[in-house]
C-alpha cells in the first residue's frame, strides 16, 4: 500500500523557512505561486498530484478554503515538532524527499496515529479560524449553538463554527481511507481523535465593557483553545495509545479488516483515543528502511531523567560536552518614554550532544 504522494512545492507557506516537498497521504496540496491569485480551479487543483475524486471534486467545489486546510496541515507539522522537541523521533522532515517524514509513517505506529491526529486537527482548527475571520464566502460566524446567555453576560462577537472546520477536515482527509484494511481503519479513528480534541475543547471567551473595566456589559463567543493545548492534549493521548491487533472478517464486500484492542485487560480505546498496532522502533541509530536518523550529535539535558536526558536520548552511548559562546542583550534600562536601551554581553553555556 502506498502512503507516500508526490507533492508540489510548499513555497507559499514556507516563504523564508525550508521548503518542504511531499506529504504522505491526503496531505498533498499544491501551493505555488497560483494561490496568491487562486488561478483556476482547474489548473489549481489538477495540478495537485495523488488526489482521489473525492478530494478533486472538494478542492474545486471549496477553492476558497484550500488555503486554509494548507495552512492547518503546517500548523500540525509545527505543533509536531515541538511536542517531540526532546524525544529521539523529533518529527524531522525532509527535504527533496516525496514523503515528508520518509519512511517513519509507513508503519501503523505511535508516531503515525499522532502525525494522523494532529494534522487533521490543525485541518479543523485553521478552517474554523478563517472562517470567523472572514476570509471566505462559503462560511463564517456559528449562530446555531449559542443557548442562553449566561448570568451577567450575553452573546457578542463572532462564535467559531468548529462544526464547520471538522466536516471539511473529514471529507478531505478521509476521503482516501475507505479501503477495507486496518491501515485505513487506524488512519480514520486517529484523524476523527483530533478533530473530536478540537469540538471538546471548545470554550466560552468573553470580553468586558464599560469606563475602566468595569464590565458593565461582558460580551461572550465560542472560542477554539490555542493550537498548543491541542497538540499537549494529543501528545498524552500519544504516550497512552491502545494498542491493537487486526482481525480479518468475511463479509459481502470481500475481506475486511476491523482493529481490536490487544489487552483485554486494559479498557478499551474510545474515539478520543489514538491506536496503533505496529511497534515503533528505538531510534537510535540511523536506518533508511525505518527512517530513523538516529540520535547522535542531538542536544541533549543533562540534568534530566527524562528522554529527553542525556542517558536516555543517547541510547547510552554516552555524550559530549563544548563550550559555547553567545551574545545576548543584557542590563536593559527603560527610559521614558518609552524605549528601552540593553548592552550586549558574551555569556559562555554548557551544551551537551550525544556521542
Amino acid at each position: 500500500m502506498d502512503y507516500h504522494l508526490l507533492g508540489l512545492i510548499l513555497s507559499f507557506l514556507f516563504s523564508g523557512t525550508k521548503v518542504l516537498a511531499g506529504y504522505p497521504i491526503w496531505w498533498s496540496l499544491a501551493l505555488g505561486q497560483q494561490y496568491s491569485s487562486l488561478g483556476s480551479q482547474p489548473i489549481l487543483c489538477g495540478s495537485i498530484p495523488g488526489l482521489v475524486p473525492k478530494q478533486l471534486r472538494f478542492c474545486r467545489n471549496y477553492i476558497e478554503i484550500m488555503p486554509s486546510v494548507a495552512e492547518g496541515v503546517k500548523l500540525g507539522i509545527q505543533e509536531c515538532q515541538h511536542q517531540f522537541r526532546g524525544r529521539r523521533w523529533n518529527c524531522t522532515t525532509i527535504d527533496d524527499s516525496l514523503a515528508i517524514f520518509g519512511p517513519v509513517l509507513d508503519k501503523a505506529t505511535r508516531e503515525s496515529a499522532f502525525v494522523h491526529a494532529i494534522a487533521s486537527a490543525g485541518v479543523a482548527f485553521a478552517v474554523t479560524r478563517s472562517c470567523a475571520e472572514g476570509t471566505s464566502t462559503i462560511c463564517g460566524c456559528d449562530s446555531h449553538h449559542k443557548g442562553p446567555p449566561g448570568d451577567g453576560w450575553k452573546w457578542g462577537g463572532c462564535s467559531e463554527d468548529a462544526d464547520f472546520g471538522v466536516l471539511v477536515s473529514r471529507e478531505f482527509a478521509d476521503a482516501r481511507e475507505n479501503r477495507p484494511d486496518a491501515r485505513s481503519a487506524m488512519n480514520r479513528h486517529n484523524n476523527e481523535a483530533g478533530r473530536t480534541t478540537i469540538l471538546d475543547h471548545m470554550h466560552l471567551k468573553c470580553k468586558c465593557h464599560g469606563l475602566s473595566g468595569s464590565c458593565e456589559v461582558k460580551t461572550c463567543w465560542w472560542a477554539q483553545p490555542d493550537f498548543r493545548a491541542i497538540g499537549d492534549f494529543l501528545k498524552d493521548k500519544y504516550d497512552s495509545a491502545s494498542e491493537m491487533v487486526v482481525e480479518k472478517h468475511r463479509e459481502s464486500r470481500g475481506w475486511v479488516e476491523t482493529l481490536r484492542a490487544k489487552y483485554a485487560l486494559f479498557k478499551p480505546p474510545t474515539e478520543r483515543d489514538l491506536v496503533y498496532y505496529e511497534n515503533s522502533p528505538n531510534f537510535c541509530e540511523p536506518n533508511p528502511e525505518t527512517g530513523s536518523f538516529g540520535t547522535r550529535d542531538r542536544t541533549c539535558n543533562v540534568t534530566s531523567h527524562g528522554i529527553d536526558g542525556c542517558d536516555l536520548l543517547c541510547c547510552g552511548r554516552g555524550h559530549n560536552t563544548r563550550t559555547e559562546k553567545r551574545k545576548e542583550k543584557c542590563h536593559c534600562i527603560f527610559h521614558w518614554c518609552c524605549y528601552v536601551s540593553c548592552q550586549e554581553c558574551t555569556r559562555v553555556y554548557d551544551v551537551h550532544t550525544c556521542k
